[in-house]
């Protein structure tokens, strides 16, 4: 709740905080101006890369492996696209610092280390424990 909190109030005061001193710095008309040249730029960036993670994908789903760490890998571009087209200059920082790869690589592999998986073997996730084991087959009898 706090981080929902600091979310919709904290990050917006902020952004009207930095935009206020930039504008009194280099004027109100240059900093729009600004705003929207990196909305523009990062567009073109998150496009650009968004087409060689899609790529990458569809390459390793053609040779059967699951395409799992670059599907992040795509959601932090998507992510750092919402950052560059929110009006501001910290979005457009967070926006930025998504856009390099390695950068992105180590908060996936991050991410992915700090994930416990359990596993069963021998159960099958589909059947509930509570139905009876049915193995379906062919037989003949000879007498």
């Amino acid at each position: 709740m706090l981080l929902f909190l600091v979310l919709f109030i904290g990050l917006p005061l902020i952004e009207i905080y930095l935009l206020i001193e930039v504008g009194s710095e280099i004027g109100a008309l240059s900093t729009i101006m600004l705003s929207i040249l990196t909305a523009v730029i990062g567009t073109w960036l998150v496009r650009h890369q968004g087409f060689g993670v899609l790529l990458r994908v569809r390459e390793l789903s053609d040779r059967g492996e699951v395409p799992a760490l670059e599907m992040m890998d795509g959601a932090l571009l998507l992510g750092a696209g919402l950052f560059l087209l929110l009006p501001g200059f910290l979005t457009d920082a967070v926006g930025f610092l998504l856009l390099v790869p390695p950068l992105r690589r180590v908060l996936v592999l991050r991410y992915v280390r700090g994930i416990s998986v359990t596993t069963v073997q021998g159960q099958d996730p589909f059947r509930s424990p509570d139905e009876p084991r049915v193995i379906e087959g062919d037989y003949r009898r000879e007498d």
